[in-house]
């Protein structure tokens, strides 16, 4: 397919960047808050509007519906011919609730500030899935077709685990039919390198329980006598940190040459604490002898998310009963539930401190860890598709967070090459107060898109999993 072509359609989806811009505002300015019942009737209207969008862009459009779920935008155009290969694009189009955040402008009023749109969604995921559907309207306006055939699949509970997608899979499997897939909503290292996610770590939340009384015992009477358990919870909880705070077991073996590569990603201790949340005074936790970039996305991490132990408020001179602490485990990439519960058992539950009655109990839910080889012409078209639009080819990127939908996805649809793309940089503040798009990023986006069109549209019947 000639170069012209595709530059003929950047030019045009350059030049209509105002009014894209315009309807990715109309679509923030709905709360399509999947988590929050009140907002169920926003998730279907958005879905409504999006499909008749997408009916008007030129693709048959459909609003899949399953009982007890949110619906889902199905919609496809495939005229390319059959010996043009499928594209699957997923995007989804709820969002992050937004009660008791401090935001800067209102979180469903789109706002311009620095060269960065604010609003909840923009980012995370609606930035992702318009870029693509600017980039397709493009080569409909100046060919009258598309380069390859298309399917877009935009889901309403990615915000809430896609609890239902593999019903939807399941119930219509040709809305989900393709011989590539390009799955939205991940993360570039910068606003100026482009990213190509290959792993995710897990998620796995347990419930740490100690038990030594029958009732609550005056700590002035039986305090050096009576084991405590919120004493002995903490001492449990040190079992599985090292010195820096970071979780010890579990930790796995990375390759030597990505973790050297990863040494040059910006992830720094000056970008972090340009970044992160940092209180003043605070530095992000030493390197040592990884690199952040495998801190954050290969090693596994654990969290503290609620204890029993008395609220400010609640307090008795008192040694009470029982403690527990609910655990999040972020798995490494390839590592399963199975393992970790298995090296986390012996760390817990032998020799408890002060002779406590200790039990570990898994909480339902969690995500499954994913690590991808990114091999063959799939991704070799992606390569020259961002090299040519971004300046800078792309880099393999792993996401700290879980995302069940991308390893449902690779359990799936594990023979189909998986591209992981999206608008997200790390100032995008997704699922917090002040999300934003960068404005700059999402029209790189529009072009990469453009042109992998055309890329993977010359593979024809070279398409292959890596």
């Amino acid at each position: 397919m000639s170069d012209s072509k595709a530059e003929a359609a950047w030019a045009r989806a350059r030049e209509e960047l105002p009014q894209t811009l315009e309807r990715l505002k109309s679509y923030l300015r709905v709360p399509s808050i999947s988590c929050e019942p009140e907002h169920a009737g926003d998730v279907a209207r958005l879905c409504e509007i999006d499909g008749r969008d997408l009916g008007a862009a030129g693709f048959e459009t459909r609003v899949l519906r399953l009982e007890g779920a949110h619906p889902v935008v199905s919609a496809s155009r495939l005229r390319a011919g059959a010996e043009r290969p499928t594209l699957l694009i997923y995007g989804h189009l709820d969002v992050q609730p937004v009660k008791g955040e401090a935001w800067t402008t209102p979180p469903h009023e789109p706002s311009v500030r620095d060269g960065r749109l604010y609003a909840r969604g923009s980012s995370d995921d609606m930035g992702g899935w318009v870029s693509h559907l600017a980039a397709l309207s493009a080569w409909l306006d100046t060919e009258g077709e598309l380069p390859l055939n298309v399917r877009l699949v935009i889901e309403g509970e990615e915000e809430i685990g896609s609890p239902n997608l593999e019903r939807y899979m399941d119930a219509f499997p040709e809305a989900f039919s393709a011989d590539v897939m390009v799955l939205t909503d991940c993360e570039n290292p910068s606003e100026d390198v482009p990213g190509l996610t290959t792993s995710l770590r897990g998620l796995y939340e347990v419930e740490l329980h100690c038990e030594a009384l029958r009732s609550d015992a005056h700590s002035g009477m039986w305090g050096n006598m009576l084991p405590d358990p919120g004493n002995a919870l903490v001492k449990l909880l040190s079992r599985l940190l090292d010195d820096d705070g970071r979780m010890t077991v579990g930790r796995v073996s990375v390759d030597a040459a990505w973790r050297e590569s990863s040494r040059a990603l910006p992830l720094g201790p000056d970008e972090l604490s340009r970044i992160a949340p940092l209180a003043p005074g605070v530095a992000p936790l030493p390197e040592r002898d990884r690199s952040a970039a495998e801190w954050l996305w290969r090693q596994p991490a654990v969290t503290v998310l609620s204890t029993t132990l008395p609220a400010p408020g609640e307090h008795k001179n008192a040694i009470r009963p029982r403690a527990t602490a609910t655990l999040s485990v972020r798995l490494a990439p390839g590592q399963t539930r199975e393992q970790m519960r298995a090296l986390l058992e012996p760390v817990l539950l032998e020799d408890p401190p002060a002779g406590v009655r200790v039990s570990l109990r898994e909480r339902p839910g969690g995500a499954e860890s994913w690590l991808y080889e990114p091999r063959g012409p799939a991704f070799e078209a992606a390569e020259r598709a961002y090299a040519a639009a971004w300046g800078h080819g792309l880099i393999e990127v792993g996401a700290g967070g879980s995302i069940p939908f991308v390893a449902l996805f690779g359990r799936r649809y594990s023979h189909l090459p998986l591209i992981l793309n999206g608008v997200l940089d790390p100032r995008s503040g997704l699922h917090g107060p002040d999300e934003s798009l960068s404005l700059a990023v999402f029209e790189k986006a529009v072009h990469a898109n453009v042109r992998l069109y055309a890329e993977l549209a010359e593979l024809g019947s070279k398409l292959g999993a890596p």
